[in-house]
């Protein structure tokens, strides 16, 4: 069993930046592929950005691409969200999620850190 905290979220002005973490225990992290996921009031949950659990492909979605980094550091079973040049639109949950690279039934989720975007 993987349990999963992020933190990192808050209120943050229009064009601002803000560093979600996502803290993993209960199992191998290195063997999990790693997403964030948000979602925002009355929206589905939608994919933000994937890193596989080497580090070595990372994918964004088209509306973060260019301003979101994705990232990990296995030693510390850790993943991270840089986000920066916020939008208000950027506002919702923000989520962590983890799959065995080989077991796509062994999958996880954080509670969620909320991010708002505001002036």
């Amino acid at each position: 069993q993987v349990q999963l905290v992020e933190s990192g979220g808050g209120l943050v002005q229009p064009g601002g930046s803000l560093r979600l973490s996502c803290a993993a225990s209960g199992g191998t992290f290195s063997m999990y592929h790693m997403n964030w996921y948000r979602q925002a009031p009355g929206k589905e949950r939608e994919l933000v950005a994937a890193i596989t659990n080497t580090g070595g492909t990372i994918n964004y979605a088209d509306s973060v691409k260019g301003r979101f980094a994705i990232s990990r550091d296995n030693a510390k079973n850790a993943l991270y969200l840089q986000m920066s040049s916020l939008k208000p639109g950027n506002t919702a949950v923000y989520y962590c999620y983890a799959r065995h690279y080989s077991d796509a039934f062994r999958y996880y989720w954080g509670q969620g850190t909320q991010v708002t975007v505001s002036s």
